[in-house]
Formats: C-alpha cells, structure tokens, sequence
C-alpha cells in the first residue's frame, strides 16, 4: 500500500467520512480553521518576506521606503522619502520584477508538483518525471550552443517553453494505448525521454564553444538574475490561469485517491482528469523553467510539508502548495542574492542543498513511521 493510501485511511479512520450522493465515502473535509490559519499564515509570510527582500541588498532600503516609493505609484504619499536617489530605479526595475518572477515559478512549480503527486497517486511523482524540465534544458542549451537568436532576447525562454510542453506531448503520445494511459507506462516513458534528453544536453555541451559552454552551465543551475517586467508579463498570466484551473480539480484529485475503479464508479474521467492535469504541470513547470532555469525539489518538498500539516486533500492542498511554493523561492532568492557579497549563487543550488537533505529525512521519516514508501 503506497504512502498516499495509508495517509488517505489514517485520515478517513480519524475522522467521519464525507458522504456523496453515490453514498460513497471520499476524503474528510479538511478543518476550517486550521485549514484557514494556514493559508493566513502562508499569505503573511510572503508579504512580510516580500518587504524584507525588496529592501535588502547592495542598497539597503528600510520598510517606510519601500511604501513610500510603491505608495507614490498609487498617489498616496506614506512612509519615509528614500535617502538614496537611485533607490526607485533600484526597487522598480530590478528587486520587484525579480521578487514577483520568483514568487510565480515557486508557485507553479510546487502547484504543478502537488498535481503531479496527486494524480499519479505517488508521493514520488515531481513535474520533472514526465520531461518537462528536461525537455525545457535540451532545447534551450541547444539553442544556446547553436547560437539560436531569432527572437533576440526571448529566444533561450522561448525554446524553454516550446521544449517543456513538446517533450510533455510527447511522453504523453508515447505512453498511450487504446485511449488509455496507464501510469507506470507514462513513469517509464518519462524516464527513458529524460536519459535522451540528458543525452543531448551532452552533445550540445560538447558542441559548444567555451561562452556557450559556460551560458548551458549556468542556466542548468537556475536563476533570476536579470529578471525583467517583461517575462513576469508573460509568466504571470499562464502561471496564474493554471493554478486556478488547477484548483478546479481538487475533488476529482480527491475522488482519485481511492482508487482509479472506485473514482469511475463515483463519476469521474480517469483519463479525462490525467490528461487535463498534465497539460496544466507542463504549462506550470515549462512558464517558470523558461524564465528561471532548473530548479529543483520545489515540487516534491513543498506538498510533502503541506500534507504534512493539513493531510492530503486537495482543497487545502493546491492552494497551500501555491502559497509555500512562493515563499520558499522568495526566501531562496533572497540567500541567492545576499549570502555572498556583489556575487549572485545558482538558486537551482540552493533548492537542491536544501531539498535534498529535507528529502532524505523524509525517506527515513516514512520508513520508520509506516515501513517505508513501497
């Protein structure tokens, strides 16, 4: 029995089940005020983290100065004037672009992650596992070693994103049969179209000449460095329309957890559902790969920490996952930026530092508590 069924039965066993119409049991409601505390904790931690990480850095600016300046865009006039005369420019075109670009992938990526896990029914599953993010570096580091410039600036974020929704399609064409998918059929062609990928990213590297070499590199490590108005223009909508369509899908997600037949039975389109929240992760995941790089473990931690609190209904789950996510790239960015003075570290790097200990502890964790994941 996988961890999700076992959560899902110590949870049904600690509560009184919700009844539907068919007279089947699903998931219990999640507590209201707990459910409630927790996003309202979430949502003041990212302002407050907002705050504090647009007025840290080279030029500090204290909270009143960053009011006064966002104030003075809205016509009201609070807060203290700043004393630095660069300190608008500082703020506007580049802390805040970057602050709300960080905020919107680590919201997609743990959003596309609690999808994945949710209809794969494995607390394993991650985006990357049906080749989105692999499929997004293969085509940027090749454009990149190719010299690939036909839409100027756009043209690395681009191949980003063609390449993440493509390399989904495919896995997804390559893994059906009969107008089905089954799961460990689509596991497995991910990972086969993941190796090819990796493969390529190889070649390219190879291929390309020690600029271009470097520009692969740092890319594969993700960042937000250079983050302008223009991509959160473009990043935003997707990311935003996803996650709300998204959260359409939580009782479904929730009907799922007992089993793909007792789903059918209780009126829900197996296949119809899969293919709906694949076309969303790949949306998610290749809008913040494009923009931002590799970044790891975002999608697998910040579920795991949400059903941890409130247990594993979608209703609360999605939203908080959306809400942790973006918290936690904000906190990376902000150790990214300022934990090394006039240098800016890999944030892809920081996630995996701190993801992969997290996922590790929670191995153990579920061995010992319930003899493991298998």
């Amino acid at each position: 029995m996988s961890t999700e069924t076992q959560a899902t039965s110590r949870a049904i066993e600690a509560r009184p089940p919700e009844v539907t119409a068919a007279g089947a049991a699903v998931l219990p409601p999640p507590r209201p005020a707990r459910a409630t505390a927790l996003l309202v904790a979430l949502a003041i931690a990212a302002v407050a983290l907002a705050v504090v990480s647009a007025g840290t850095g080279q030029m500090h600016l204290a909270p009143g100065e960053v009011a006064h300046i966002l104030g003075a865009k809205l016509g009201l006039t609070i807060g203290a004037e700043p004393a630095a005369p660069n300190a608008e420019a500082v703020l506007m075109s580049i802390r805040l672009p970057r602050l709300t670009l960080a905020a919107l992938a680590g919201a997609a990526l743990a959003t596309a992650g609690a999808l994945m896990q949710g209809v794969f029914r494995n607390p394993l599953a991650e985006p990357g596992v049906i080749g989105v993010s692999s499929g997004a570096a293969a085509a940027a580091c090749g454009g990149i070693a190719l010299g690939a410039a036909a839409l100027g600036p756009w043209t690395t974020a681009a191949l980003a994103f063609a390449g993440g929704l493509g390399t989904t399609l495919l896995v997804y064409g390559l893994s059906r049969a009969g107008g089905r998918t089954e799961v460990v059929t689509l596991v497995l062609t991910g990972v086969a179209v993941n190796a090819i990928a990796g493969a390529a990213i190889a070649l390219f590297v190879f291929l390309a000449d020690s600029a271009a070499r470097e520009e692969i590199i740092f890319w594969q490590l993700g960042s937000l460095n250079g983050t302008r108005w223009q991509y959160v223009v473009v990043a935003a909508p997707i990311v935003l329309v996803a996650t709300l369509a998204a959260m359409t899908l939580a009782r479904q997600l929730d009907l799922l957890t007992l089993g793909e037949r007792s789903a059918r039975h209780l009126g829900v389109d197996v296949e119809k559902l899969r293919i709906g929240a694949i076309i969303l992760v790949a949306l998610l995941t290749a809008a913040a790969v494009a923009f931002c790089g590799i970044i790891a473990f975002v999608g697998l931690v910040v579920p795991h920490l949400v059903r941890m609190a409130m247990g594993p209904g979608h209703r609360v789950l999605l939203p908080a996952s959306a809400l942790g996510g973006a918290v936690l790239l904000m906190a990376a960015d902000l150790v990214a930026r300022t934990a090394v003075a006039y240098a800016d570290l890999p944030i892809g790097m920081l996630t995996s530092l701190v993801g992969g200990p997290f996922f590790f502890y929670l191995l153990r964790r579920t061995r010992r508590q319930c003899g493991g994941w298998g």
